[in-house]
């Protein structure tokens, strides 16, 4: 059965679409970066506060738990709420909350900020993916999602280290007041390019041709393949260094290949889904698991497992891209609903991957958590295979979406 196309933007871009892309990828870039920042400035953060680095841990784990469990629920909240002004709202919040995190007295007001900056990133992974796509035509929908990814791996392969240097040269303080200071360019940007023409009706309230079942599948998939990955990445240090015989001084570079890598895939991912609606789901998770399964099997050898962690990253920052492509093309109801399903089982499986590795490393060792790692994304594979299988059956149910190759 042929795509059918939702209504919205013509089939012409718009200089004024790009402008607003631009802008929702440069909020897209202080928000991720926010997410993570502390942990590049734990130490600073510690003495300067005179708590534990363990505690100060804790500003990157309640971050995480909180967008898992309210993103669904505060979109929800927001989803009579035009976009424009909506993702205004965000931007100003997040400035001022990064503004509170530099002048926190002490580390009860500096969570209290970082619970504020959560719960803006809650809505905001839920918006932007769809706002950006509805700026240009369907058939542009992988690339669109590409970009705004790669504005995320950049984020962290540019911004989270950027901070922390500013951390080691001016203190922890200076770094939210320079986050502050982008997302207030950020801001800026968003007010100048985002147009106030909402987002055609059909688009926000659900694709033309919903596919509960493969919207469904595609939940499973994604939770199991990021269940997989987290529990490999979450130790990738021990293995390079107790495994592969890497020395410390290599493990910094090492994590760089794999975050360039990943980001230099984004445009293929984009073009993939775009084109290949079937393969951009799944050649990345198997190569996820391939790459995963490899280092267990191979990951003795230093070269081979500097090839494997790079292709990871290929296949991390794919994945990522392909699926919420798909699952926004066959999401059943609100898109906004359904992109923010998405995030919280993204979340999800990070946390649920930390936590598997962290059961298995003391009972198995850190190469059984590699091949845990790269047991999951299989699994997740052979559900996305077997649901393809029944849909080509005879009396399987009817594609909702076709290959626009």
């Amino acid at each position: 059965m042929p795509r059918r196309r939702p209504a919205g933007p013509g089939t012409e871009v718009r200089p004024a679409a790009i402008a607003a892309l631009g802008a929702l990828m440069v909020a897209t870039f202080c928000v991720v970066t926010t997410e993570n920042l502390p942990a590049g400035l734990l130490p600073q953060i510690s003495s300067g506060l005179g708590v534990s680095l363990s505690a100060v841990g804790q500003l990157v784990t309640g971050y995480a738990l909180t967008v898992m469990l309210l993103t669904i629920p505060l979109t929800y909240a927001t989803s009579r709420i035009p976009r424009r002004p909506l993702l205004l709202g965000l931007m100003m919040l997040f400035v001022v909350a990064s503004l509170g995190s530099a002048a926190a007295p002490n580390f009860a007001l500096l969570l209290a900020s970082r619970a504020v900056t959560a719960l803006v990133h809650a809505v905001f992974w839920a918006v932007v993916t769809v706002t950006a796509t509805g700026l240009f035509p369907p058939s542009m929908r992988g690339r669109i999602i590409a970009a705004v990814y790669g504005a995320s791996s950049l984020a962290t392969i540019l911004g989270v280290p950027a901070g922390s240097w500013i951390g080691q040269q001016a203190g922890w303080r200076p770094a939210f007041v320079a986050l502050s200071a982008l997302g207030l360019i950020a801001l800026i940007t968003v007010i100048v390019f985002l147009p106030t023409t909402a987002v055609g009706k059909t688009q926000v309230s659900g694709t033309t041709v919903p596919d509960t079942r493969r919207y469904v599948v595609l939940l499973v998939t994604i939770v199991l393949a990021m269940t997989g990955l987290s529990t490999a990445f979450t130790y990738t240090v021990p293995f390079l260094t107790d495994v592969s015989g890497f020395s410390t001084q290599a493990i910094s570079p090492l994590l760089l290949l794999r975050g360039v890598a990943g980001v230099a895939s984004v445009a293929l991912a984009g073009n993939l889904a775009d084109r290949h609606a079937k393969l951009a789901t799944t050649v990345p998770v198997a190569l996820l698991s391939v790459s995963l399964i490899g280092m267990y099997l191979a990951g003795t050898v230093p070269l081979i497992a500097a090839v494997l962690m790079a292709a990871s990253g290929v296949a991390l920052f794919t994945m990522i891209t392909t699926l919420t492509s798909e699952l926004l093309a066959v999401a059943p109801g609100n898109l906004y609903i359904a992109s923010a399903g998405g995030n919280a089982v993204f979340n999800a499986g990070t946390a649920a991957g930390a936590a598997l590795g962290g059961l298995l490393l003391p009972a198995f060792g850190v190469r059984a958590v590699v091949l845990a790692g790269g047991l999951l994304p299989a699994v997740a594979l052979a559900v996305l295979l077997i649901d393809q299988l029944i849909r080509r059956a005879p009396h399987g149910p009817r594609e909702a979406v076709a290959d626009p190759s």
